[in-house]
């Protein structure tokens, strides 16, 4: 290894794979985690750059006639990063050596002496026609699949750089060729599709074959066109399909029919909006993004520790004198948890007190974050529930409860158990919400657009705050969008700004939720 090389970082050319986050290497991400820098493309998902917080990220991508950076200065921002010592991630669409300009950049590296490694990504040329339900090869149809650039030397869709490479003519390719092989995908080709297709059909190939073509292969984006060599042209501009697409051209297309997993997922091709708290939404995003939907994500409501602990730490303190201690909520658990242990204490502070939780996913939180089975959790997941049970067990009067929830949470609990004659009922705010400053611009697009199917709220203030964010005239905003409630609360705030819910779930936690908007959107494909 030369002196210059001992000097200098390391640069990873890793392939992201063709934009769903989830088919990236496992040796990718790791180099993600580790990285200094991060170099993406328009191609590569960004929500990847979620596993490199705190990485320089620089984005270079190419579209069209757009360049954020031509290939030469990319290939000098990489070398530069490089010699500085860095650990560099060169994060590209794809497969770095299909159509990806990698062996360029790698090119670049080897001659100014900047060590570099190279992480193959899955191609969208094989994901794409996977996730449409083709397969790209298949003993009954073809045993070979060829790859091609669909505007590689096209004076009209290269750019400069590409133009001062050619060596006069328009295209190297051999169209007589091409047109007698079985399967084909060309990348990059949407501009260029009646081009190609014109082509393959002078040279010999049928206006019967079966085509298509792929746009946002593998994401919540994903499109799905199918024609003939003659007829997918026109069909894709009718369908407006703009780029990143793919076309698959061979007899495999028709095995599209039965094999066509990932468009028949029941919520495919909806957006749907999700309001929770950041600190929630994962779980809801990712499990209807897995039923096929696109999520945006538009916290309404930030959490916050209380301005002032003197409350909660006397009570927390204390807790062993209560008979009950009350959680409403996951927020409440796990700020209880956090606040035990600054002050040094755990759960052996509720001493004998028993435990009570409105809903289940409330009471999970409580076994696995403070290692505690729940003495009462009533199958109805709301306040008005567990007051009745606890008066059903004769476990109100003269009893003492501590209920660790938000400051807005609502009085009803406190009241009933007032009213039963508790001994005490001390309402602590282990946590303080605030609404949102500003809703996502992506949201506010997607309205605006009328692309948006499903706004979700899973409680009162969620709807109340998304109402604000959008303004005095978020009911017109919201004309056309299904609402999706989690219970009857939520319900009555959602009845109260004059919307109307299109479902409510059944059982009042995430998993109704879910299953609420999934069998309303098996209903409206069958319709």
């Amino acid at each position: 290894m030369s002196e210059k090389q001992k000097k200098s970082g390391v640069v990873y050319l890793v392939g992201a794979g063709p934009g769903d986050p989830g088919l990236i290497t496992v040796r990718g991400l790791q180099l993600l985690e580790r990285a200094d820098v991060v170099v993406f493309d328009y191609l590569a998902n960004p929500q990847l750059l979620r596993h490199c917080p705190t990485a320089e990220t620089i984005y270079v991508g190419k579209q069209a006639a757009r360049h954020a950076m031509t290939q030469e200065q990319i290939n000098e921002l990489l070398v530069a990063k490089g010699l500085e010592g860095k650990k560099v991630v060169r994060l590209k669409g794809g497969d770095p050596f299909v159509f990806g300009r990698g062996g360029e950049e790698c090119e670049a590296l080897a001659a100014a002496g900047v060590r570099f490694e190279v992480v193959p990504g899955i191609t969208s040329a094989i994901a794409g026609p996977a996730y449409a339900g083709i397969p790209v090869t298949h003993r009954d149809c073809n045993s070979s699949f060829t790859l091609v650039t669909g505007h590689e030397k096209e004076a009209d869709y290269q750019d400069p750089q590409a133009r001062t490479r050619s060596a006069g003519s328009a295209s190297d390719i051999d169209w007589a060729v091409l047109a007698k092989l079985p399967c084909l995908a060309f990348y990059m080709g949407v501009k260029a599709l009646p081009t190609i297709c014109k082509r393959l059909v002078e040279n010999g190939m049928s206006g019967d074959m079966p085509a298509a073509s792929i746009q946002w292969s593998t994401t919540t984006r994903h499109r799905t066109v199918v024609g003939t060599v003659s007829t997918l042209p026109e069909k894709v501009a009718a369908a407006r399909l703009t780029p990143p697409a793919m076309t698959i051209i061979g007899r495999v297309v028709q095995l599209r029919d039965t094999m066509n997993w990932f468009e028949s997922r029941p919520l495919f091709g909806q957006t749907i909006v999700v309001t929770r708290t950041r600190e929630q939404a994962s779980d809801l995003s990712v499990r209807l993004e897995e039923l096929g939907a696109r999520v945006i994500e538009a916290p309404t409501i930030e959490l916050a520790a209380p301005a002032d602990w003197s409350a909660v730490d006397q009570s927390l303190l204390g807790a062993g004198a209560f008979d009950w201690i009350v959680f409403t909520s996951q927020n409440g658990v796990a700020f209880t948890k956090q606040r035990l242990l600054e002050l040094g204490k755990d759960s052996r502070a509720f001493g004998q007190a028993r435990i009570a939780a409105i809903g289940q996913a409330t009471a999970d939180a409580i076994g696995q974050q403070l290692c505690l089975n729940v003495d009462l959790c009533p199958g109805e997941f709301v306040a008005e529930a567990l007051a009745a049970e606890l008066l059903k067990r004769n476990e109100v009067l003269g009893k003492r409860f501590l209920m660790l929830r938000a400051d807005i949470a609502r009085p009803i609990l406190r009241q009933k158990l007032a009213e039963g004659g508790a001994l005490e009922v001390r309402d602590v705010a282990i946590y303080e919400t605030k609404p949102a400053g500003s809703l996502p611009p992506a949201l506010l697009e997607a309205l605006s657009d009328g692309h948006v199917q499903w706004v979700t709220f899973t409680s009162s203030s969620t709807a109340k705050n998304f109402a604000g964010l959008l303004g005095k005239d978020y009911a017109s905003q919201l004309k056309g969008v299904k609402i999706a409630s989690i219970g009857p609360v939520t319900t009555a705030a959602i009845k109260e700004l004059g919307l109307s819910p299109t479902i409510e779930a059944q059982t009042y936690n995430i998993d109704g939720l879910i299953n609420a908007i999934a069998d309303a959107g098996k209903g409206a494909k069958s319709s």
